[in-house]
């Protein structure tokens, strides 16, 4: 999920209105104290417009199916990023 939401420009919050969970509870999964449950998969697939099947054949796969529109803005030809 971390790629998706980094390719994407969402961060827990925005991610969690979409799937109609809390910030707190996509933090959970995320880290691994929660599960992801079928119908969150369902959830995901629809948010980011693919298959569950892509979601769940990697990382790199996943990004790869994102439809340019929900690719986060690009600025100078590279997506931005945060320094931490």
């Amino acid at each position: 999920m971390a790629a998706l939401m980094y390719a994407t420009g969402e961060d827990q919050r925005a991610l969690g209105a979409g799937l109609r969970l809390s910030q707190a509870q996509v933090s959970r999964k995320q880290s691994g104290r929660a599960a992801w449950s079928l119908t969150d998969l369902d959830r995901l697939a629809v948010h980011y417009g693919m298959p569950v099947v892509d979601l769940l054949s990697g990382a790199d796969h996943a990004v790869s199916k994102l439809s340019p529109r929900r690719r986060a803005a690009l600025i100078g030809g590279t997506q931005t990023s945060m320094a931490f």
